[in-house]
């Protein structure tokens, strides 16, 4: 497999590590430093293209593979408000685009038993949900991407609830680069999340569920970045000779996002 990596930071760098190490090969790296000389062409070498950046450029990038003519796996987060106009973009381009936000396996298992435990405490009623999320001081977004779609998957199963909002960021130290997201629907009902800022977490996540006889607590926490970089490559080896928009529920086979 030829790889372009759009993004060459720590995700990037690791990303190139596990792909060398399984044979594939690198064929482009794209970074902040030479980002404005790459035109579609220089992309055009590769079999797919693997995207770690900042929410500001990942659309960029993302126009950039649609009209390089190659498959595009897009890992960052803090875009996907614009998730409608980029499908539209896709679609009318017969592109390929495979984005979640999390890559990890065991994130997606997390999601989907988060979203069954919903539903059955909706079905009995009593309960209030919470959701927080730890990351590395040098996130850019918040709520994480991951956090975000936990709360609209189990949000989905709740009768009472009909978004998600901020409810708050806790920092050791002031965390001025962070924009913080605004759910594309304002509800009356927002699932809360809670965002984490401490040193060295890769990512953890925890779901609970409050009741007034007990708490359920659902938790995942990443161990390092190894998770979100091999499931990138299987999403990539996945989507080459695809067409269409698709997330990790397309390549684990339970449904659409």
């Amino acid at each position: 497999m030829r790889i372009a990596l759009l993004g060459y930071g720590k995700m990037g760098r690791y990303i190139e590590g596990l792909a060398l190490a399984a044979g594939d090969e690198i064929v482009l790296i794209v970074d902040e430093n030479n980002r404005a000389d790459i035109r579609a062409k220089d992309l055009a070498v590769a079999d797919v293209a693997i995207e770690f950046t900042r929410p500001e450029s990942a659309v960029l990038n993302i126009e950039l593979a649609l009209e390089a003519g190659v498959p595009i796996v897009v890992g960052t987060t803090g875009w996907l408000s614009r998730l409608p106009e980029v499908t539209a973009k896709v679609r009318l381009a017969d592109g390929a685009l495979f984005w979640a936000s999390n890559f990890s396996i065991g994130v997606n298992i997390f999601f989907a038993v988060a979203e069954k435990a919903a539903a059955l405490a909706n079905q009995y009623g009593g309960y209030a949900v919470g959701i927080e999320e730890i990351h590395h001081l040098q996130k850019l977004d918040a709520p994480s991407g991951t956090g975000i779609t936990l709360a609209e998957r189990v949000g989905g199963q709740l009768d009472a609830y009909d978004s998600w909002t901020l409810a708050e960021v806790q920092s050791v130290v002031p965390q001025t680069h962070i924009a913080p997201a605004v759910a594309p629907k304002k509800g009356t009902s927002p699932v809360p999340i809670t965002s984490i800022r401490e040193a060295g977490v890769p990512g953890t996540h925890t779901l609970e569920l409050l009741g007034s006889v007990d708490t359920l607590t659902l938790k995942h926490a990443a161990h390092s970045r190894e998770g979100f970089a091999q499931g990138a490559l299987t999403a990539a080896r996945w989507l080459i000779s695809k067409q269409g928009v698709f997330t990790m529920k397309d390549l684990l086979g339970t449904g659409t996002e």
